[in-house]
């Protein structure tokens, strides 16, 4: 959820729609983003390849990063990412483009910003490492679910009358299914859809398209395909999401960070995921986090440079289960930015179920 400015100087017929796109990000709700994570950033990866293909050597630009709204694409993904968010982005009188889901909105969301420090990083994600090989971690068989059920807030920027201000919606429980080869799933998330049935996740899209999985947008087949090396698997991490992002090593953070929270990583890559991060340059470990459930842990974080936002993974201090992440401003902004103060938590989740189920839309307690 960052709310930050690229870098670069884009060339003056993409700046306009860019910029565009960048307003209806920021005030576009977390949730809202999250519905069409998989979709949108399947497509926009396609994209980029084909571009790579066509032209060896491209700019490096940011990429849309769900469920921050930070927005910098090439323009042909930019142009598609436009298409997709114009589609879920509902205005309505006064409102500035935010309609206000089936979650209340409030002030924003804040927190004390905990300690950091470089030292202990990789003893403590060694410990996490050893942890996460001791687990039981079954096989997703043909048939059966992901089940991921978790607990959400988000702070984010909402436009009244052209006034500007944070507001948040309000701590909501997430449930997501979906199948190993992700062609199927289901999503139930108040700050997505207003029904309490949820909505479809499953594939071919609105469009037609069955987009391939990849490192932002994994299904579980896919993951188990991977390097459990973590030399080998942090090398393709870089390489595929070489132009995304603010630099190379918060992207890479940034990923493995997505890894964690809602998929399911095969138990060979488990550890393997924390082994890579010790190598990601600038990596510290923040003495105090909380989570969305408001669990205190140990966090395993990195701080972005250009945004000012330091992302944080949070583990539990005796058997460093991994909890849950947040994002906070650290730093103070500039621009439009400025709203954003030090202190201010965009976005923080807490994972309570991770299971395996052999129906969509079953919870654990149906399976009995």
């Amino acid at each position: 959820m960052t709310a930050n400015t690229s870098r670069q100087h884009p060339a003056d017929g993409e700046q306009s729609t860019t910029e565009l796109l960048s307003r209806t990000a920021r005030d576009l709700p977390t949730g809202r983003h999250e519905f069409h994570k998989e979709r949108l950033m399947a497509q926009i990866h396609d994209m980029q390849q084909e571009e790579r293909t066509a032209a060896p050597a491209p700019a490096r630009t940011r990429r849309l990063r769900i469920p921050r709204p930070a927005i910098a694409l090439p323009v042909t993904a930019v142009a598609l990412a436009a298409a997709v968010v114009a589609g879920v982005w509902q205005s309505g009188a006064g409102t500035g483009g935010v309609r206000d889901s089936g979650v209340a909105t409030g002030p924003a969301l804040t927190t004390r910003i905990g300690a950091a420090s470089s030292e202990g990083v990789p003893r403590l994600l060694g410990e996490i490492s050893l942890a996460a090989a001791d687990v039981s971690h079954p096989e997703v068989k043909p048939g059966q679910f992901v089940y991921i059920e978790s607990k959400a807030a988000d702070t984010f920027v909402k436009t009244v009358d052209d006034k500007s201000s944070l507001a948040s919606h309000a701590l909501h429980t997430r449930q997501v299914w979906e199948s190993p080869d992700g062609t199927e799933g289901w999503l139930i998330d108040p700050a997505v859809n207003d029904s309490p049935e949820g909505e479809t996740l499953s594939l071919p899209d609105e469009q037609g398209n069955t987009p391939k999985a990849h490192l932002n947008a994994p299904s579980y087949d896919y993951l188990t395909k991977l390097t459990t090396d973590p030399a080998a698997l942090l090398a393709k991490i870089y390489k595929e999401t070489e132009g995304m992002g603010n630099s190379p090593d918060q992207q890479a953070f940034t990923t493995i960070g997505d890894l964690l929270g809602e998929s399911y990583p095969p138990a060979e890559l488990y550890p393997a995921l924390f082994k890579a991060a010790a190598k990601i340059p600038g990596v510290v470990v923040v003495d105090d986090a909380v989570d969305a459930a408001g669990r205190h842990g140990v966090a395993v974080a990195r701080l972005d440079e250009t945004s000012g936002q330091r992302e944080e993974w949070i583990f539990d201090r005796e058997t460093h289960v991994f909890l849950g992440q947040r994002s906070v401003q650290v730093r103070e902004a500039d621009g439009a930015d400025a709203l954003i103060t030090p202190g201010t938590v965009l976005y923080t989740s807490a994972v309570m179920q991770r299971a395996i189920v052999d129906e969509m839309k079953q919870t654990p307690a149906q399976a009995g």
